[in-house]
């Protein structure tokens, strides 16, 4: 089968390699369709000599052409998506339904998951646990790969704020990317919610009021003042930042409200600046709490996929053929995919 692999530091290319064979307890999956991630950007730019190509690839659907012998309850022809933390599934965490957190993987908190590590699905097949495999009926395998992570993760973020996203709430949105345009969508399936996106590209605030945002805002210096003029001067219940850089934390800190959340998702760096001090000015108010967010549970991607088949939420893709797999890593580190890219193998 042909696969897109990690050779080198910045090095892909389009090989062919052995189609995987299923364990009893795995799925092989004819690839559908996979997203690409900015933490697969991320991965490809590490300076680090890697022990054997690596397939990437970690939002994926497809069908299932193989059964593990000792696999119950799934079936050749099943159309699906991967759940991406590959856990342990038998520690307390786990069976707290936290798997993105599984005890097995220590202070990383980060399970083994397809293509940071497993061989991803940027292939024409992949093998897969069973235990992660998540029905999605008839939808779109093009639309549909992007929610195993762009919805599961924006979804877990807001779920973990939830306390605060009450009628009349103020959810700020920074960056308006393949997560950020779906967190839109989830943020305004909660009733009431008032919803200001934040990003430095017009395109990419059109996008957000497709998706449903009530307000706009250009990134810059003053965006923490508009937010704070338009919340009368208290702050947004929520903020939600998907960049992660010195700038994005600076905003997030300085518009957040007292008993609000801070939730960091985006991997970009960036370091809040948080102190112990007296509340007061643009520093860290009082109450407010601060989370770094990673993935989500099984259960998050099963409620994703729930409102994506109930019409709640759409990916807007741009869709790439495997080898122009290249091409669309590149546009993506321009910042020029609307969304999120697809590659269909």
């Amino acid at each position: 089968m042909r696969a897109l692999q990690l050779t080198g530091p910045g090095t892909l290319e389009l090989r062919e390699v052995p189609i995987p064979e299923p364990g009893p307890t795995e799925l092989l999956v004819r690839v559908g369709a996979v997203g690409i991630c900015h933490s697969d950007l991320y991965v490809l730019e590490l300076e680090f000599p890697l022990p054997n190509p690596l397939t990437m690839g970690h939002e994926v659907a497809g069908t299932v052409a193989a059964v593990g012998s000792a696999v119950t309850g799934i079936a050749e022809g099943e159309r699906g998506l991967i759940y991406l933390c590959w856990s342990c599934g038998v520690c307390r965490e786990c069976v707290s339904g936290n798997e993105n957190v599984c005890r097995a993987a220590g202070r990383t908190a980060m399970p083994p998951c397809p293509g940071l590590g497993p061989d991803g699905g940027m292939a024409e097949y992949i093998k897969v646990p069973a235990s992660s495999f998540v029905p999605i009926g008839d939808l779109d395998f093009a639309t549909a790969a992007p929610l195993a992570d762009a919805a599961l993760t924006s979804y877990h973020a807001i779920r973990g704020a939830r306390e605060q996203l009450y009628p009349g709430a103020t959810a700020v949105t920074i960056g308006i990317g393949g997560l950020g345009h779906v967190a839109v969508q989830i943020l305004k399936t909660i009733d009431a919610v008032r919803v200001i996106a934040v990003d430095v590209g017009p395109d990419k605030l059109e996008l957000a009021t497709e998706c449903g945002a009530d307000l706009g805002l250009i990134g810059g210096p003053e965006t923490a003042a508009e937010i704070l003029a338009l919340t009368d001067g208290r702050g947004a219940e929520a903020v939600f930042d998907f960049v992660g850089t010195d700038a994005t934390a600076a905003l997030a800190v300085q518009a957040v409200a007292p008993n609000g959340a801070y939730r960091m998702v985006g991997l970009g760096g960036g370091a809040p600046e948080l102190t112990a001090g007296p509340s007061g000015g643009p520093g860290w108010p009082w109450g407010a709490s601060v989370r770094k967010s990673y993935g989500g549970t099984k259960s998050d991607l099963i409620d994703s996929v729930a409102l994506a088949r109930a019409g709640r939420l759409s990916v807007a893709v741009e869709r790439f053929e495997l080898a122009d797999g290249r091409t669309a890593f590149d546009r993506l580190a321009r910042g020029e995919i609307r969304g999120r890219a697809v590659l269909v193998p």
